[in-house]
């Protein structure tokens, strides 16, 4: 009964602090180097995922079902590195550790909306290398715009709604001493541990979004790739199995990109220095959203098409206004 009076009881008076106060990193000297890097990576975050959403729009061969989850990926990248990066940029470079209250709640839906729905933009782009490589001839039928565009929505409803629960909780919560938080953000795990009233639904939906957005998308995407292993080895030839599983390469570096960084950071928390967790999770946050398009432009034979494609246009354009 006290589980449910601490997190939904009425006549309960919750003392909420004016600010927090974010530490960042301890003892390490130079870091504004450090932050500086992140400037450079969010730049070019922000440079390529335009660019990827910009040839998605532009280019009419692009709009298939699979680039729909594309342009989602290019978008939750864009809207989660914009969130995070400049806000640790004004705290630690130019020296303002402290964020309201509402301010930090608002900090910390955002970044782990746009984290959540990474992890599941990778959940529709296996089920379309799935269905590729195992249904071929029923691709056209299984992945449509409109399937596409329903999972996408059900994604987005499904981690917004949470992260509101999550942050409700954490409203739910008073803060009697410290408001440092140990982190580089308004970090969820470290901000419910500095309550001194019963933080356990806080940590109890802790524990269940770590399962919901990160082992049950990983999970998924690993017994896809499994079922993909099984059919690739039913092919006759080599070539065609090498031909069939280059089409999975780009997806399967986003993966490996997101979730061994994320695993690390969420499974082994409690016994990495504060420092390096930090490190670990600022990366995992802000280098698969510059790495994706690169991964795509590189590894996606449309993206380069459509790349080529358009600098020609761009070169003939330019060419014709000269000689005018």
């Amino acid at each position: 009964m006290d589980f449910f009076n601490s997190a939904l009881g009425k006549n309960i008076t919750f003392l909420h602090p004016a600010y927090f106060i974010i530490s960042g990193f301890i003892g390490i000297p130079n870091i504004n180097y450090y932050y500086v890097f992140l400037i450079v990576v969010y730049v070019v975050s922000v440079l390529g995922n335009t660019a990827v959403m910009a040839l998605i729009y532009l280019d009419y061969n692009l709009r298939t079902p699979k680039y729909v989850a594309v342009f989602n990926l290019a978008f939750v990248d864009l809207v989660g590195s914009s969130a995070l990066v400049p806000k640790v940029i004004d705290i630690f470079l130019f020296n303002h550790p402290s964020i309201p209250y509402n301010d930090c709640l608002t900090f910390m839906f955002f970044y782990y909306t746009c984290l959540s729905m990474q992890s599941f933009n990778l959940v529709a782009l296996s089920y379309d290398r799935l269905v590729a490589i195992i249904f071929p001839l029923h691709y056209q039928v299984k992945v449509t715009h409109r399937f596409m565009f329903s999972l996408t929505f059900l994604f987005w409803v499904f981690v917004v709604i949470v992260q509101l629960i999550t942050v409700g909780l954490n409203t739910r919560l008073s803060f009697c001493e410290s408001v440092v938080i140990n982190s580089y953000f308004c970090d969820h795990g470290q901000m419910y541990r500095l309550a001194c009233n019963d933080n356990t639904p806080s940590f109890v939906i802790a524990k269940l979004l770590q399962c919901l957005t990160l082992w049950l998308p990983l999970v998924f995407v690993l017994l896809s790739y499994l079922c993909i292993g099984y059919a690739l080895s039913k092919i006759a030839t080599v070539q065609e199995r090498m031909k069939a599983f280059k089409t999975c390469t780009a997806h399967l570096s986003l993966v490996a990109i997101y979730f061994i960084p994320a695993l690390i950071t969420f499974t082994m928390s409690a016994n990495i220095h504060p420092n390096a967790r930090i490190i670990n999770l600022s990366l995992t946050s802000v280098f698969p959203p510059m790495l994706n398009p690169i991964i795509y432009v590189l590894q996606t034979q449309e993206i380069r098409i459509s790349v080529k494609k358009i600098l020609k246009i761009t070169k003939q354009s330019k060419s014709a206004m000269r000689k005018k």
